[in-house]
């Protein structure tokens, strides 16, 4: 069986391993072993404190094969960004040049520095392992986090964001990044995106470009690359579009690529999911051909799985097997949210 848990100490391992297996661009787990230990640390005790409204917590997850025992994927949420590192972003605008006299009248696209985000809530940190890239894991990987968030909401925005990986080769070059080192940084991709990562965010203000941007005087190879995402991105793309996750001009200040948001209320699978009561019976089967994302009510205990299942709409009871409650840690009369996947 596949099931999502909160991440614990003694995963460290494979946490470290999918960090140097993540590669380039996935600066949420830089491969640093205290930084990666205070991660963990950091979401064990987000998970274990009572919360009123989101603030500096951070919520990381595991997939886990029950059968090996091995985790084979991350996921995790972000209550409120920016609270204690800022938190960058380029917002493309506009400018309008124009001169009735002459009849001339340019738009140029710009890019500003902001922090526009402060305060928003987060998802990141989606990597599975290329062995388990099947049986709809991937969507149940992202889509776990929008139950957790479903039935925990106070402990999130209303803004919720996610940052899409942008355009780089296997070596980790970013052609948007290449005309900010040669402009303005003076050090390469792959340093400044780990320096990020572990937090270390102040060269940023000091060395990036403190006034708009003109796009225009951008190489071409960096502005072709604007608003654009990496080819592995593209699935991940499409799942949060389908959840109603959408630009408004906001890119990464290292890659260019987009970053998306929702309101949270009208994120797809918050608002579809529903809750249903325990039964517990071995003898019924999954009757539908329909697979569900199920998770229970908790949080430091949170646990979820993707199984086909009885439901029972009138009595609004689902029908689940001592072992899917066993792996979900509820019994008889427990309720538990569910989602079609």
């Amino acid at each position: 069986m596949i099931i999502i848990r909160p991440i614990k100490a003694t995963d460290y391992n494979d946490l470290h391993r999918i960090a140097v297996d993540s590669g380039h661009g996935f600066t949420s787990l830089p491969v640093n072993e205290d930084i990666l230990r205070k991660r963990i640390q950091r979401s064990e005790e987000s998970f274990d404190i009572e919360v009123k409204e989101p603030g500096d917590q951070g919520y990381l997850f595991v997939m886990e094969d029950t059968l090996t025992g091995q985790v084979v994927g991350t996921t995790g949420i972000e209550a409120a960004v920016g609270l204690d590192n800022a938190f960058y972003h380029y917002h493309l605008g506009k400018v309008v040049h124009s001169s009735r006299e002459l009849n001339i009248h340019n738009t140029v696209e710009t890019l500003a520095l902001c922090n526009d985000y402060t305060g928003a809530t987060e998802i990141c940190t989606l990597f599975l392992q290329e062995s388990h890239r099947k049986n709809g894991n991937g969507r149940f990987l992202s889509r776990c986090r929008f139950l957790f968030m479903a039935e925990h909401s106070k402990r999130f925005s209303n803004c919720v964001i996610a940052e899409m990986r942008g355009v780089s080769d296997e070596q980790g070059r970013s052609p948007f990044y290449d005309w900010l080192e040669e402009h303005f940084l003076s050090i390469q991709f792959t340093q400044a995106d780990y320096l990020t990562g572990i937090g270390n965010k102040d060269f940023i203000a000091e060395l990036m470009p403190k006034y708009p941007v003109y796009v225009n005087l951008l190489s071409k190879e960096a502005q072709q690359v604007i608003n654009k995402v990496h080819s592995n991105t593209v699935p991940a793309l499409r799942l949060l579009e389908a959840e109603g996750f959408s630009r408004r001009g906001y890119i990464d200040i290292f890659d260019a690529g987009p970053t998306v948001e929702a309101e949270l209320k009208q994120i797809r699978a918050i608002r579809d999911s529903r809750k249903y009561q325990v039964l517990i019976d071995d003898t019924c089967g999954g009757e539908s051909n329909q697979k569900y994302i199920l998770c229970n009510t908790q949080v430091e205990n949170f646990r979820a799985t993707q199984i086909k299942l009885t439901l029972r709409e009138t009595a609004n009871q689902v029908v689940i097997t001592n072992e899917t409650a066993q792996a979900l840690h509820v019994q008889q009369g427990d309720w538990v949210r569910l989602l079609t996947n």
